[in-house]
């Protein structure tokens, strides 16, 4: 994923101060967020010389990298993990230090099984640290030679690969300063940042569900029909049937000429009684 140079560059800004501040805060929430997610296998894709599903309870982990402390030596484009297999997948600043995150993405939503999670973290360009960024003086020191991805475009490459983001956070609220005594003392921007400039951390987290496209079957929509007013349900009597010296007849009694007749409400039909005094 990173090349040799970047990889050393990576390892001595992540033994500064500001790298450690940075650690900190990734690490204390991937711990509280992976701790109630559930299955059987979770993957970490990236950073892999540090243990971001340490409090993950699934039994079987794996860190895929292409350095020292992978427990698994692969390339995020192409994983060597059967397709929905994965309950969990994190991708810790994966994106941004790639040349083709869309394929990282791709190969995320292939291992994952439905409804299986992913949870990212990059770097704000909307904050100071993306200010930083764009007056650095070297554009190949870490962090500053990623490609930053903004929350709105990293929201739409997800919906993209169909991911559906379900929860997010800001965090590193502290400005990149590189001396300790700086940090130390603007440590109290952590907490008023959460509250009031919500949106400026340096860093970002989201949490997307993986969702699949399948058919739904579509059952015709049944609907009883209301029965016309004065709708008379009349039994099935053949005109002209004799029973009992009765006559059965289906003729209106008022177009009925002559004899006795009968209505009978009940079923809507009429009797004509021959030869009988009603």
């Amino acid at each position: 994923m990173f090349d040799s140079v970047l990889q050393q560059s990576m390892q001595q800004w992540l033994e500064t101060s500001l790298g450690q501040y940075v650690l900190e805060q990734e690490q204390r929430y991937f711990d509280r967020v992976v701790t109630d997610i559930f299955g059987y296998n979770a993957t970490q894709i990236g950073f892999s010389g540090f243990d971001f599903l340490r409090n993950n309870r699934m039994p079987f982990k794996f860190a895929f990298g292409v350095r020292d402390g992978a427990s698994v030596y692969a390339h995020p484009h192409f994983l060597p993990i059967k397709s929905s297999s994965i309950d969990l997948v994190l991708l810790p600043h994966t994106l941004e230090f790639n040349s083709n995150p869309h394929q990282i993405l791709r190969e995320a939503h292939r291992v994952l099984i439905p409804e299986g999670k992913v949870i990212i973290s990059g770097f704000n360009p909307f904050s100071l640290w993306g200010m930083r960024q764009r007056m650095a003086k070297s554009k190949t020191d870490f962090p500053w030679c990623g490609r930053f991805i903004a929350l709105p475009r990293m929201q739409d490459w997800l919906e993209l690969h169909n991911f559906e983001i379900v929860a997010g956070q800001f965090g590193c609220y502290v400005p990149p300063c590189t001396r300790e005594k700086w940090l130390s003392r603007l440590r109290f921007m952590e907490a008023a940042g959460d509250r009031w400039w919500p949106i400026a951390g340096g860093v970002y987290f989201l949490q997307a569900v993986k969702h699949e496209c399948g058919l739904h079957i579509i059952t015709p929509r049944w609907e009883d029909s209301p029965a016309k007013r004065g709708t008379v349900v009349v039994p099935q009597i053949e005109r002209g049937h004799r029973m009992n010296n009765l006559e059965v007849s289906t003729v209106p009694w008022r177009e009925k000429a002559g004899g006795g007749l009968i209505e009978n409400r009940k079923y809507g039909v009429q009797y004509s009684v021959n030869n009988r005094d009603v």
